[in-house]
């Protein structure tokens, strides 16, 4: 009789599905007790498959494909596309035994012994417990359509990042976590909230900032951190830099439907994370996230004197624009209020107060506009916002390249972005031409992506001046034994 599990199974402790049950030898009623377990289990692991926000990464946007892969990941080193994680034996992970899923979740390691790209949130996922792999593990194997199809897409980055055995020493300096175990000293709610925030959120990946080797880092925990064009702010429990200010009820808010009065709105990867993962856990879950938060040591990031949402306040500039050119006169959007009258006030109206309901924010009490670094406010005039959440789709159109409104220049993101900071938000914060081509070209270039180019000039050149000093230690020793000769 065929187990889905290993019987030394850690995450066992005594109980071990049957999946060729036969009803002629255990009997119909244990048959169907058989089959409650196994149903109980794939829920539970469908619940952390959510939590984990699994489907974000593995399923291209209505494809109607769940976790066939294929989905683009664009980082600083090149672009990784997502593998086929359905129960596929020809194209996905069906041969994968519980171990190899294991070692693959929480190492970074395939079965066929390749490593994975951190894109993949394995370091995070080390935390995962026993328990909660295995039904995860049945999740995957039984609760996911098979997806025969392998992905159209491969990765592909340039050297020397293609040498995936590479991230074994990567590993060794940052992928040090263990299974989760509650600190007995904090509240049940404390710790829950850890464990998805932890584990299965993976929050630090985008809201800590990386070092030179793109490892996350420890000592400045949830600080903030570039995530491409966007920026993830600092989500620590100061008051000023993180959300030391918001209510728990207002953080439940925005988990929920991304979007929070008088805060902030989800966009880019955090629209993802509301669309995908939060909105879908139970209210006790979002409240132990935001308690976990609201605990989590206050960390201010430098220059920061005020938060983010308490800048700005309704101003119309409508009254000295009106008339100013005919109403056929051409280019007559000339500087940032034109601009905003132009491209912004149908939607977020001409004081920057939005609409009665808020579908459309304020401009003002916003923490995209309120922030010190503008970051977060160019990446959305640029590509524009798209959640759904409790059956409401939230969009913003961009307006950046490929915009099917109207895409503006570089120059004209600078001046309707200056005009909204002076306007509604922080006017000590400035967008130059600067921010707005590193935003349009994916977001700031790391340090690894910098010296990707010289590389292997860097190793030809060592190997090069190896075998040189070899060479002139065999040609000396050679001469010293013919003098000595």
């Amino acid at each position: 009789m065929r187990k889905i599990f290993k019987q030394n199974s850690p995450a066992k402790r005594g109980a071990v599905i049957l999946l060729a049950l036969s009803a002629v030898s255990l009997g119909v009623g244990k048959a169907e007790a058989q089959t409650s377990d196994l149903q109980a289990l794939v829920e539970k692991g469908r619940a952390i498959a959510t939590a984990a926000d699994c489907m974000a990464c593995h399923t291209v946007p209505h494809s109607n494909r769940p976790f066939a892969g294929g989905y683009p990941i664009v980082s600083p080193l090149g672009t990784i596309y997502s593998t086929n994680i359905t129960p596929s034996k020809t194209a996905g992970i069906g041969n994968y035994t519980e171990d190899d899923f294991d070692r693959a979740v929480r190492k970074g390691i395939r079965k066929d012994g390749g490593h994975l790209y951190p894109a993949m949130p394995y370091t995070a996922y080390a935390e995962i417990t026993d328990a909660d792999m295995y039904a995860l593990y049945a999740y995957f194997m039984h609760g996911v359509e098979p997806v025969d199809d392998k992905a159209a897409n491969q990765t592909n980055l340039p050297f020397p990042f293609n040498i995936r055995f590479s991230m074994a020493f990567w590993n060794l300096l940052y992928s040090t976590k263990v299974p989760f175990q509650p600190d007995l000293s904090k509240t049940e709610e404390i710790n829950r909230g850890a464990y998805l925030a932890g584990a299965l959120g993976h929050c630090s990946s985008c809201h800590s900032p990386r070092g030179l080797l793109m490892g996350e880092s420890a000592v400045s925990y949830l600080t903030g951190g570039a995530v491409g064009p966007w920026y993830a702010p600092n989500i620590t429990s100061d008051p000023v830099s993180g959300v030391g200010g918001w209510s728990i009820d207002e953080l439940v808010q925005y988990f929920r439907t991304g979007h929070a009065n008088g805060k902030s709105q989800a966009a880019g990867g955090m629209a993802e994370a509301v669309q995908n993962s939060l909105q879908y856990l139970p209210d006790a879950d979002l409240h132990a996230l935001a308690s976990y938060l609201k605990s989590v040591p206050a960390i201010r990031n430098p220059g920061d004197t005020r938060a983010a949402h308490e800048y700005g306040a309704a101003v119309s500039s409508e009254s000295s624009i009106r008339g100013a050119y005919s109403q056929t006169e051409h280019n007559s959007l000339r500087n940032g209020a034109q601009l905003y009258s132009g491209y912004c006030a149908s939607c977020h109206q001409i004081d920057g107060a939005g609409s009665a309901n808020q579908a459309y924010p304020s401009l003002f009490h916003n923490t995209a506009t309120g922030a010190s670094q503008p970051a977060n406010l160019v990446a959305t005039i640029l590509y524009g916002v798209d959640r759904e959440a409790a059956g409401k789709q939230v969009l913003m159109p961009g307006f950046g390249a490929q915009s099917y409104v109207t895409p503006l220049t570089d120059q004209q993101i600078v001046d309707v972005s200056n005009y909204v900071l002076v306007n509604f938000g922080n006017p000590a914060t400035k967008v130059t031409l600067a921010d707005v081509a590193t935003a349009r070209a994916g977001g700031p270039v790391p340090f690894l992506a910098r010296v990707q180019p010289y590389i292997l000039t860097v190793i030809l050149s060592v190997m090069l001046i190896v075998l040189l000093v070899a060479a002139l230690w065999v040609l000396r020793k050679r001469r010293a034994v013919s003098a000595a000769a």
